[in-house]
């Protein structure tokens, strides 16, 4: 079984972010992926595990712990609607804080947004 820190590295690696890339996602300094990837460094919070398997497409369990398979055996069909994707970095940010809130702060700031855009 891998340690915390190797399998935060694979799972960031298999799906080619940067440490930095990483870092801007969910919200914190690159020192901390840093960190998170050195064996004697420190460990992300549940909160930032969660962040790092669903940007990774890892499963959790096995992220967090080792046990499980690293993502999901089953390949599910991708059902993509290529206009929800952020076409510049200005929609990435606002995408990525956006899945940061809890869901009652969403509806404000999607309402928010909609007042704005008129």
């Amino acid at each position: 079984m891998s340690t915390l820190s190797v399998r935060v590295r694979k799972a960031r690696s298999l799906v080619r972010l940067s440490q930095a890339e990483l870092a801007r996602r969910i919200g914190v300094k690159r020192s901390a992926v840093t960190q998170w990837e050195n064996p004697e460094g420190t460990t992300p919070s549940v909160d930032h595990l969660i962040q790092i398997a669903l940007l990774t497409s890892t499963n959790f369990e096995w992220l967090a712990t080792g046990r499980g398979p690293s993502c999901s055996e089953v390949a599910e069909p991708a059902s993509v609607i290529v206009d929800d994707y952020a076409r510049d970095e200005y929609e990435s940010r606002m995408l990525t804080q956006l899945r940061l809130m809890p869901m009652m702060k969403r509806r404000m700031a999607l309402d928010i947004i909609g007042v704005l855009a008129r």
